[in-house]
């Protein structure tokens, strides 16, 4: 199944975690979701090893501890 980047803003915003695979986002969707679920719900960002070290940094800012990076495959 194929969720678009709105549906899980709002999914965020309603207090919903999830598992996202990073790599099929754009970083400006994902910090918006991670904004959105700031202290709703948890967010794991599987493949997160891409995005660079100072977008990591606001993502995790604008979550207040609500994301998770999966960083594994570095």
């Amino acid at each position: 199944m194929n969720i678009n980047s709105s549906d899980l803003k709002i999914i965020a915003s309603n207090g919903g975690g999830m598992i996202i695979d990073a790599s099929k986002y754009n970083v400006s969707d994902l910090k918006i979701i991670a904004s959105n679920a700031s202290g709703k719900g948890i967010i794991v960002l599987r493949n997160a090893g891409h995005i660079n070290v100072a977008d990591l940094k606001i993502i995790a800012s604008n979550s207040k501890g609500s994301v998770v990076f999966d960083l594994t495959e570095l």
